[in-house]
């Protein structure tokens, strides 16, 4: 590889890690937690209803969404909380 590749190289990932540092603080100013997988079932309303501790208005949101039960539902709910970590 080339010094000059090499250079290209070093600049590319100084870049990255700028624009990293950009996203963490966009995330935090928005309070916002960043989740590698987001799932059809993380309706906005629902997330929420989690982060005001509002269990009960994101279990009915996603019985509305999803037309299962109240088991089903609330199992969903946890899952949820557990993956993005609310």
């Amino acid at each position: 590889m080339s010094t000059l590749e090499m250079q290209e190289i070093a600049a590319l990932k100084q870049h990255i890690f700028k624009l990293e540092a950009q996203m963490d603080q966009l995330y935090r100013h928005l309070n916002l937690t960043f989740v590698e997988r987001a799932e059809p079932g993380d309706d906005p309303r629902i997330i929420e209803a989690l982060r005001k501790n509002n269990l009960l208005e994101a279990i009915k949101v996603y019985r509305e969404i999803s037309g299962v039960g109240m088991e089903a539902a609330r199992a969903a709910i946890d899952e949820i909380r557990a993956r993005r970590g609310i």
